[in-house]
């Protein structure tokens, strides 16, 4: 899935970037624990599910000829006057490859992606890509181990929150679970910049709670603030 696929469906637009970021800004003047909000189109390529089945389409469509075959031939025989030995195999290699070409395209698209990909290989996929960015982020590695990240996997129709272990300790695992499964269901409503901010508060009045900024101090800023959107480079 192309990156402005993903951004014209989440109707996010320049003014959301900036409200996204001032968010950020905002929860983040009032603890020392950083937020960091990354989405991507989708956290592999797939591509080993999607030639699959569009073999096995192309396989299943050469079943469904074969029985034909003389019919087949007698059509070229009505045709050409003849029958070459070449017509009939051209003719099947021609239209299970062009069909398992289509298919290939079709299997690209995210409402067919979603269906053919296991659920178990989508979901730890995006948990992997988004430990991947946690890490190279810098998310890990903030000087009070409280940096927090929101990721989003568009074409999976996944989000995960990871926290660093200063704030994870703090949080039960159902609770990030909830703030999740909240921004997976405000991102299904077509409004995304609000589903962002909303989780972006939430996360920020817990980080106030453990981690508050200590009275005349100032956060360090260690992570870039605003949404990141990230490259699609893992192939699967």
């Amino acid at each position: 899935m192309k990156k402005n696929t993903m951004l014209k469906r989440l109707k996010l637009t320049e003014e959301s970037f900036e409200k996204i970021q001032q968010a950020v800004k905002k929860s983040e003047s009032k603890t020392s624990g950083e937020i960091a909000v990354a989405v991507v189109a989708e956290s592999a390529s797939y591509s080993v599910y999607e030639l699959f089945f569009s073999l096995l389409m192309g396989v299943l469509l050469f079943g469904i000829l074969l029985p034909f075959s003389n019919k087949i031939e007698e059509a070229f025989i009505h045709l050409f006057w003849a029958s070459s030995f070449w017509h009939l195999p051209a003719f099947f290699g021609i239209s299970c490859f062009g069909f398992t070409a289509i298919m290939f395209w079709v299997m690209n698209i995210p409402a067919i992606d979603r269906i053919i990909i296991p659920n178990a290989v989508k979901k730890k996929t995006v948990y992997n890509r988004a430990l991947r960015h946690f890490v190279e982020s810098g998310v890990y590695s903030t000087s009070s181990r409280s940096g927090i990240l929101i990721f989003v996997s568009f074409m999976e129709q996944e989000v995960r929150i990871i926290a660093d272990s200063g704030i994870n300790q703090k949080i039960s695992p159902e609770l990030w679970n909830l703030i999740a499964s909240d921004l997976a269901e405000g991102l299904g409503t077509s409004d995304a910049t609000n589903a962002f901010i909303r989780t972006i508060d939430r996360c920020g009045e817990l980080l106030q709670e453990f981690f508050p900024l200590e009275e005349g101090s100032k956060n360090s800023d260690e992570l870039p603030n605003g949404l990141v959107i990230l490259e699609e480079e893992e192939w699967l």
